[in-house]
């Protein structure tokens, strides 16, 4: 295309935003308004995967010990634990200090203890496992090979929490793609028949161009020009709109909410998400436009 011919597909395109001003506006809010839909799952998504990462961090096991271990067996027993290549670290709880940890846990309600004894609470090896093995195969084999030490009555971790939480995760990954996918083929026949309206409202001076021999790249590029920056403008809009959700709901959750209370893992859309959610609003515009236009000038 020429210079001359570019130079007026964006005068052509800048006249319609000021002559069409509200119609471009409805069309940049109908994609902003899905796209920040869209974007919502991905906020939710990435900020669950940070919170399971977070979490796997300090998931820790618990292997109760039996209280017929004589006393001298407890530290070879940590050796043993210590030397599996997928432990980090090892720490002996004695009744004593399992007994105190949990009277703090009950605060101001640990009366209920009253006459009771240390005793009733097992000693412990409070386990903690490597970076690589903190998934659930991983965690049930090391469960495994503890259960089967001598003097380990019970092992216990996390594993019906971390099944739940990753198949929340898997979840909304597909409901994002789902949910998310049907929001953006409606939003593409609604940008459509928006698009179609813009076009009638200058189809004289279409078929005056058709007319004087313009090519149809000449006639499209203007709509088409129109449609990449109603996208980029509904994206940029629904990014603005999910900070906002996401500087309110970060910084107002109360402190009660167990899982939200870790704000240094709760973080915004990555770049690359950002990116995506430019791409796709620039893509639904282009689009929207292209199918409309290839329809309205076959039919002409």
């Amino acid at each position: 295309m020429k210079l001359s011919q570019l130079a007026f597909v964006f005068r052509r395109a800048g006249k319609s935003f000021r002559e069409l001003f509200w119609t471009h506006l409805l069309i940049s809010g109908t994609m902003a308004m899905t796209l920040f839909l869209f974007g919502g799952f991905f906020l939710i998504q990435e900020n669950l995967h940070g919170l399971l990462k977070g979490w796997g961090s300090r998931v820790q096991i618990f292997a109760y010990l039996d209280d017929r271990l004589a006393a001298a067996d407890i530290a070879p027993l940590t050796s043993r634990v210590r030397s599996y290549p997928e432990i980090e670290g090892v720490r002996f709880v004695s009744q004593s200090e399992a007994w105190e940890n949990f009277k703090k846990s009950l605060g101001s309600q640990s009366g209920v203890l009253d006459g009771l004894s240390a005793e009733v609470l097992p000693a412990s090896l409070e386990i903690a496992v490597k970076a690589g093995y903190r998934d659930r195969d991983s965690l049930a084999g090391v469960a495994r090979r503890l259960q089967a030490e001598k003097g380990v009555g019970k092992v216990d971790y996390p594993e019906e929490w971390m099944e739940k939480f990753s198949l929340l995760v898997v979840g909304i990954e597909w409901a994002k793609w789902i949910f998310g996918g049907v929001l953006l083929l409606a939003t593409l026949l609604i940008v459509g028949n928006t698009v179609k309206l813009a076009i009638l409202a200058r189809r004289e001076e279409i078929e005056i161009m058709q007319l004087v021999g313009a090519p149809p790249q000449l006639i499209r590029m203007p709509f088409v020009i129109e449609g990449m920056i109603q996208g980029l403008l509904g994206a940029a809009l629904s990014l603005a709109f999910l900070w906002i959700v996401f500087f309110f709901a970060s910084s107002q959750f109360p402190n009660a909410l167990g899982v939200f209370t870790i704000r240094a893992e709760i973080r915004f859309l990555e770049a690359q998400s950002v990116i995506l959610l430019l791409f796709l609003g620039w893509a639904m515009g282009a689009v929207g436009s292209l199918l409309s236009l290839s329809r309205f000038l076959e039919r002409w």
